[in-house]
């Protein structure tokens, strides 16, 4: 996600100084590519550029790149504004905001509820935390990145509603697998299935995104199993501290967790059609 942005601010005339990946072979050649410095640690990321763009894997990733000492983006950091764009708890969103500005930095979270193709093209779906005059003074660029972009509120407000979408989503593709993956059982032809889902009430996006993948098994990697698991845990670990009973979304973590456990969890997130279908107990 990260690469193909870099990829779409460098078409749209932006000047993309640096970029930096844990795996540096994967920043050398995109820095190849579009004529930028690959940086071969977190502070001189920072002082090549005005504002930067994170996009990670985990808590625990977002944290160790906010950390306060050593290898860091925090490393004078006055001035530069960062916009984190990773799905994460809120917790770790808020807890990189605080520490941004404990060094004058400025912070906004654009959680991203599109995918690879959508990266590249700069027609993503954004919702934006954080304050509004720093929304503003970075909306151009949002708005170069996105078809539509929402500002949600304060920082963390993004987070929040980016696991209510992952929820959903995930929850919308563990049964539109059951349903293919019965449908095939039952012998029936999973072309008809699908074309009568599209027109009555079993219709959703996912159904137009993943049900072909799942018909062909065919799951190409852009949003992993794994992640999707770690999305719904987010999700659940919210419902948890508002006391709110989410029975479809604890069931939908643990089969993607299943998946994880069976050694598929860096399948694309239609691949947990494989718990249901024929050949996959």
């Amino acid at each position: 996600m990260g690469a193909n942005m870099a990829r779409h601010l460098n078409d749209s005339g932006y000047n993309v100084a640096v970029v930096y990946d844990i795996h540096t072979p994967v920043a050398e050649e995109l820095a190849q590519e579009i004529g930028a410095q690959c940086a071969n640690n977190l502070p001189s990321v920072t002082a090549a550029a005005d504002v930067v763009i994170t996009v990670v894997t985990d808590d625990n990733a977002m944290r160790d790149i906010f950390k306060t000492q050593g290898d860091t983006l925090l490393a004078n950091a006055e001035g530069v504004t960062f916009i984190n764009c990773a799905t994460l708890s809120p917790e770790v969103h808020q807890e990189a905001a605080e520490a941004a500005a404990a060094v004058g930095a400025k912070t906004l979270e654009a959680a991203m509820a599109s995918s690879i193709d959508q990266a590249r093209n700069g027609t993503l779906y954004l919702m934006v935390g954080g304050s509004e005059a720093v929304f503003q003074e970075n909306k151009e660029l949002l708005d170069v990145l996105s078809v539509a972009l929402r500002h949600t509120g304060d920082i963390g407000s993004a987070a929040k509603v980016k696991a209510l979408v992952n929820m959903v989503m995930n929850i919308n593709t563990a049964a539109l697998a059951e349903g293919l993956g019965l449908a095939d059982a039952l012998g029936l032809d999973l072309g008809m299935v699908r074309e009568i889902f599209s027109q009555t009430g079993a219709n959703s996006r996912v159904l137009e995104t993943d049900a072909e993948d799942m018909q062909i098994r065919d799951h190409a990697c852009y949003f992993s199993s794994a992640h999707a698991a770690k999305d719904s845990g987010i999700a659940n670990a919210l419902a948890k501290s508002a006391e709110i009973a989410v029975p479809l979304s604890q069931a939908t973590e643990a089969q993607y967790k299943k998946m994880i456990e069976l050694g598929l969890g860096e399948l694309d997130k239609s691949g947990i059609a494989e718990l249901t279908f024929k050949g996959r107990s």
